[in-house]
Order: structure tokens, then sequence, then C-alpha cells
């Protein structure tokens, strides 16, 4: 394990040193922050301090800042609240064909309940038909929901932008921020969304902790009843795993400079990679990114084979979403941005963090170099064999 090098941060992230540093520290958290005796308030105090920075780091009020499991539930809960409260005429809903798998199928959720779902295209250079917005947007739409960056590709859309087209018309705005966090310079508060969901352990902080921003007049109807959270969201809070963002968050005043450094890295690896390995391609490369990801086509190359060939070689990477591996099938993401199945079985995706070296990334295409020659030499024998040396 303490060989391995690890280039699969979309995924997940591993824990912050200041993190790892204060174990100790959050085991001994106790108590129910519910409860008004003394180990009650204790907890009661790390999430009004947790709220409070995450708040002042968006630019928003704490009210508008819930606590829940992660971006999945939360990307959940929103749909949910937006069409539970929403009236006639307005039950149509615009959505992006590369969401996450906890959007897509609650989208088809909806679908399947009598929501019409218009369903956004996005082309091979990541870019979203903002046409096909303005052509579908309308005083019938309850919200448009795009995610803030693309966890394959690494694209990033035009929020501000449509958050301002659906407004117009009368509609909410909602992002998937799961990718955003230190890896993209932000100000949050010009986006101009009345939802957005985060995931804790997508930035060094603990999994199974999240956060919704939900503007002050959003409609809410929450989809876990109880008293938490404002009648927000039923459950006790994960008081550790809150502990432990609060914790990581200290570590975003120094984002920026962890972000032009990713980018740089990112950037010569990839340079690296198209001039030493050839039939190779950058998806969405010229296009605006994410700082640390980078989505690759291997020509003649089968990704999970590939992905397996490195994972024993010691280097962690994805052919795509995490929450999809497993699949015999290709990503729909890069089917949906118009490449080919081929091209979708080719791919591998390779994602950057803040401790990520150049010997680690040099050493990886090095890796990646001897490991496509020998595959691509299997393949061409195979081929020999099955169709004759012509």
């Amino acid at each position: 394990m303490q060989n391995r090098i690890y280039l699969d941060h979309n995924a997940t992230t591993p824990h912050a040193p200041t993190l790892r540093a204060r174990w100790a520290e959050l085991i001994d958290i106790s108590g129910n922050p519910s409860s008004v005796h003394f180990e009650g308030r204790i907890p009661k105090t790390i999430l009004r301090e947790a709220r409070k920075k995450i708040s002042d780091f968006l630019g928003c009020s704490p009210l508008e800042v819930i606590f829940n499991s992660g971006a999945s539930e939360g990307n959940s809960s929103i749909l949910h609240a937006v069409f539970s409260a929403a009236t006639q005429p307005r039950n149509e809903l615009l959505i992006s064909q590369v969401e996450h798998p906890s959007l897509t199928k609650a989208a088809l959720s909806l679908q399947a309940r009598g929501i019409k779902v218009h369903w956004i295209p996005v082309n091979r250079d990541g870019q979203l038909d903002l046409d096909f917005v303005r052509t579908h947007l309308s005083e019938r739409t309850a919200l448009v929901t795009v995610m803030f960056a693309n966890n394959e590709t690494g694209s990033v859309f035009p929020i501000r932008e449509l958050a301002a087209m659906a407004h117009a018309k009368g509609a909410l705005m909602h992002s998937d921020c799961v990718q955003l966090m230190g890896k993209y310079d932000f100000n949050f508060s010009e986006l101009g969304l009345d939802y957005a969901s985060f995931s804790a352990h997508k930035f060094y902080a603990l999994k199974g902790t999240g956060f919704c921003y939900i503007k002050n007049t959003a409609p809410w109807i929450p989809m876990i009843f109880g008293n938490q959270e404002r009648s927000r969201r039923g459950g006790t809070e994960n008081v550790i795993g809150i502990a432990a963002l609060n914790i990581v968050l200290d570590e975003f005043s120094n984002s920026s400079a962890h972000i032009a450094r990713m980018k740089d890295l990112r950037d010569k690896m990839e340079d690296l990679i198209l001039a030493e390995i050839p039939e190779v391609k950058v998806t969405a490369r010229n296009s605006d990114r994410v700082s640390n990801t980078s989505s690759l086509v291997i020509n003649k190359v089968d990704g999970d084979t590939l992905l397996m060939s490195l994972d024993l070689k010691g280097f962690s990477v994805s052919t795509g979403a995490a929450c999809s591996s497993g699949s015999p099938e290709p990503s729909s993401v890069l089917l949906a941005m118009g490449l080919s199945r081929e091209e979708a079985q080719s791919s591998l995706r390779v994602s950057l963090g803040w401790e990520s070296t150049e010997e680690e990334t040099k050493l990886f295409v090095s890796c990646l170099k001897e490991v496509v020659s020998k595959l691509r030499d299997i393949n061409s024998e195979e081929m020999k064999k099955q169709y004759g040396t012509k």
C-alpha cells in the first residue's frame, strides 16, 4: 500500500493530513446534539461552528446549509422537494445527459410519475447545448439541474448563465457541486443557484457526510422527516463526520495554490502522454475543465484491462464514475458526448489530488506507456491468429 500511487481523486480523496493528526480528538466526540445537557452541548457547538464555516466559505446564511449523508441524498432530496412543491403548469425538468447516476435515476423516477424530462445534450468537447436549453425552457419548467463539473471529463458547465436563463422563466436552478471544491476557483454567491449539493469525501474529509445549500426563498419539503436540521432533514447528525469537515475546511485558505499546481501538473502529464504514447486523445481538452482531471481515449486497448494492469503495478485510476464501476457497459457519459462505444470502452480517467507530485505522474506515464504497448502487441497477435497475417 505504501508504494502505491493514487490517481483517482474524483472517486474519493484521501483524508487531509490535518484530519489524520486529530483522529483521537474525533473519536472522543460523543453525545447527541439534540440533547440539552452538557454532553449534548459539545456536538451542538460543533454543528454550529461547521455550519458557520461552510456559510462563510460559500457566502450564504448558515440557515441555508443542511447537513446530510452526501450529494446522492442531497440530489434526490432536492428533486423530491421541487416536484413535491411544484404546482401546475410547472411539471417539467431540464437535466443534462451527463449527470451523476443519483440525478439521472431520480429524473427517470420523476419521468415515470408523469413529469416531463428534457435531457440537455453535451458535445464531445464537453460543451452543453445552450440552444436546446433556450428552446425547451418555458413557464412549464420547474427546475434546471446541471452539475458544475463533470466527474469523468472534468468539463465545467456555464452554471451562472444557466441560472439566469432559468430564473428568467421563473424556474429554479440546482447544481451538483461535488467536483467543485478544491479543484476550481469560484465565487459561489455569483452563481445564482437555488440549490447545490456537496459530499465531504470529495475534498479530503470523511465519507457519509455532506451538505446542501438551500436558498432561503427556495421551496423545501423533506424526504426524511424529523426535528433535526430545523425539521428539514430528520435523523441524528453525523457529528464526527461534520467535525472532520470543519477541520478540513481550514485547509481551503490555500486552495487556489493547490488548484494552480494541480492544473500545471495535469497539463504536463497530458503533454507527456500525447508525446510518448501514439493514438491517444484527451476528451474535452480544449474546454474549461477542473484542474485535476484527464479523460483519455487510448485506441486499441480495452479500458478495463488497462485499469487492472495498472492496478497490479501499483497505480489507482478509473475508467469512469466510481458509482458505475463493475458495469459491463461503457461510460454513459462518454456515449452521451458522442464518443463511439469503442472509444468509450478504451477510456481511462486520471484525477490528481493536492498531494500528487510530478514524480508520481512521470512514473505513471512511464508505466502507462509500457502497459499500453504490451496490450496492443497482445491484441495484434490475436488479430493475426484470427484473421491471418494479412
